[in-house]
């Protein structure tokens, strides 16, 4: 009996158990409905490797895709006054941070860092929408002041990530007031003739939009990213019209002269790379190595200058 219930009963249990296999492998495509594996799909920062579409991703996520060696340092922000007019909805605003905190790992809705990209030292600040859609509040707008005022003491340009549903309405008039706070922080760059860098991500909307969101000195946008004050639900259901395809999106706003480029995520380190060294009055960076100099090319001036003297004589 002990050799039944020692050896034979444990291997039964161990063929028939059911594994245990973590429920977040895959990841389903919101826009083609592909299934993709949760390192193929990190590897390509949450790109769709079959459509293309532009997926989100967190701020930390993005910071070490754009930092050199993915190295940065966090920049601290002043915490605000939490729940100042005691709102509750359904339920209370204390009680919707601690469900955001628990679910995002996040503080809030908003992370701020210094680092280097192609060796050029910058500060960046990035919104997360999967924090209460990215509204802006009062710790949001600390953020982008602090940002501000980081890269002003550094002498650094700033790179912002927008991604917000608009204001956070459980800071009433408080967090409209985050609105003329964040355009002073804009103003503080522009005095300092320090470049100030807006990428713009799906979605970016209400009163982000309408403040640091469109004062950028260059504006760039993800591939299909809605951008837009009112959604175009709102605007649908105000005129009683059907808006024209692609309306209010990244490559829609290009065509008009609303962005500066629109940039795959891919491309999007190499892009600023590129665009802040410029601004900075900064050599550009040579991607690799320049190869040798062909011996043809070296002896091509050489018979140049003998067959202009020739046509001298």
């Amino acid at each position: 009996m002990n050799w039944i219930s020692n050896y034979i009963r444990p291997r039964v249990n161990s063929i028939f158990s059911r594994r245990e296999v973590p429920e977040n492998l895959w990841t389903k495509c919101t826009e083609c409905g592909t299934m993709l594996f949760h390192r193929e799909l990190a590897e390509n920062l949450n790109v769709c490797t079959s459509c293309g579409h532009h997926m989100a991703i967190t701020p930390r996520d993005r910071f070490t895709a754009l930092f050199d060696g993915g190295i940065f340092v966090e920049v601290d922000v002043p915490a605000p006054t939490s729940d100042p007019l005691n709102f509750r909805d359904q339920k209370k605003y204390p009680d919707r941070m601690k469900g955001a905190q628990k679910k995002t790992g996040e503080q809030e809705a908003m992370l701020v860092a210094e680092g280097e990209i192609g060796r050029t030292p910058i500060v960046a600040a990035a919104q997360d929408f999967s924090f209460m859609g990215g509204s802006m509040g009062m710790y949001v707008g600390n953020a982008i002041i602090a940002a501000a005022e980081r890269a002003v003491e550094m002498k650094r340009p700033l790179v912002l990530f927008s991604a917000a549903g608009g204001a956070r309405m459980q800071e009433g008039i408080l967090s409209l007031m985050q609105m003329p706070r964040t355009t002073v922080a804009v103003e503080m760059l522009k005095e300092a003739n320090l470049p100030y860098i807006v990428v713009l991500t799906h979605p970016t909307t209400g009163g982000v939009t309408a403040s640091y969101a469109m004062l950028g000195d260059v504006h760039i946008a993800e591939p299909n990213a809605l951008i837009c004050f009112a959604g175009p639900r709102v605007i649908e259901q105000t005129i009683r019209e059907k808006l024209p395809e692609g309306f209010q999106r990244a490559e829609y706003l290009l065509d008009h002269g609303m962005l500066d480029r629109v940039t795959e995520r891919g491309k999007m380190r190499d892009e600023l790379i590129t665009i802040t060294r410029m601004l900075m009055g900064l050599d550009p960076v040579v991607a690799g190595e320049l190869p040798a100099p062909d011996e043809a090319d070296q002896a091509e001036p050489e018979k140049t200058a003998e067959a202009e003297s020739a046509t001298k004589d």
